[in-house]
């Protein structure tokens, strides 16, 4: 999914201090609407003005249940993965290394940008119900961040059953159950549908931090009352962490050793500086081989904004 926005604000991302022990910080999201004024109303929680990261996990658009059509033009990528999970509905996603892919819920599209990719997002003709799901972007480390674009498609990902709960992992390791998703850093993500009056212990490494989003319903998540919207950042040093519900409900779980590299983004680009990033937008606009060209999709690629008159700098993971 691209970030759409005219005037995208850059995140600058790194040398934080991340706190040593649990915490609980409440993020609510901010409304972007992708598409234009009619389009598609997500909430992004991450990057958020308090918190850029968790562990690797740099950008998370949630957005439905919605009748809107999807519709997101051919748009680029540099230095990091989408990862596309749907709660309900369908996306046809198509790229300029010739992939094409419908995805369905409990299934996963990952796409590595690397040095560069475009791709486009859509609702495919004939849809028989809303849209329900969540974007996320994994900034890729350095040694990574330049790497070959590919993209994968997983129809089946390993689950976990408990009592009142089917977890299934969508990158990294959970609980034994390893993703056959390729990750470039230490990273977890999951999603916990439980069943109304579930109660659950979940192992975690003490090494990672993590935050927890209602995908759907509402839970307590190590106590905290959560909704859809709202992300919760839950910190570091956790063997386990505890969630509980009254009614049926989804939470996505994200968690990942903490970042210690400065990344720039700014529009759909990850880069190390202000030059990585006016040069992917230039090129971009160029038409240059090192983004190639979608095709199938039927309409013209997304322009990318102007860039702002001052020099892009960091600002690190929290303001």
């Amino acid at each position: 999914m691209s970030n759409v926005e005219a005037a995208p604000v850059e995140t600058a991302c790194g040398h934080e201090q991340v706190p040593e022990g649990p915490t609980h910080e409440l993020m609510p999201g901010r409304e972007v609407v992708l598409g234009g004024p009619r389009g598609m109303a997500v909430s992004r929680t991450l990057p958020h003005k308090e918190r850029r990261m968790v562990g690797a996990w740099c950008f998370v658009d949630q957005y439905g249940p919605a009748e809107h059509d999807m519709r997101v033009a051919p748009h680029p990528h540099t230095g990091l993965q989408t990862v596309t999970w749907l709660v309900a509905g369908e996306v046809l996603h198509r790229d300029s290394i010739g992939s094409e892919a419908l995805i369905r819920p409990g299934q996963l599209n990952i796409m590595t940008a690397g040095h560069g990719i475009a791709h486009s997002e859509e609702s495919p003709a004939g849809r028989t119900g809303p849209l329900h799901g969540v974007q996320l972007w994994v900034a890729l480390p350095e040694q990574a961040r330049s790497v070959a674009p590919a993209f994968a498609h997983h129809a089946d990902l390993p689950v976990l059953t408990r009592a009142g709960a089917v977890l299934t992992v969508l990158l990294g390791e959970l609980d034994g159950a390893v993703s056959p998703a390729t990750a470039y850093t230490p990273i977890m993500g999951a999603e916990a549908a439980l069943d109304g009056g579930a109660r659950l212990t979940l192992p975690l490494r003490s090494d990672f931090e993590y935050a927890a989003l209602v995908l759907d319903g509402a839970a307590r998540v190590d106590g905290v009352p959560l909704a859809p919207g709202t992300l919760l950042y839950l910190g570091r040093e956790r063997t386990s962490l505890d969630l509980a519900t009254d009614a049926p409900a989804r939470v996505l779980l994200l968690g990942g050793e903490p970042f210690d590299e400065e990344i720039v983004m700014w529009w759909n680009f990850v880069g190390r500086s202000h030059d990585d990033v006016a040069a992917a937008r230039e090129q971009w606009m160029a038409g240059d081989p090192r983004f190639g060209e979608v095709t199938g999709y039927d309409g013209a690629p997304l322009p990318a904004p102007v860039l702002p008159n001052a020099q892009l700098k960091p600002r690190g993971r929290r303001r």
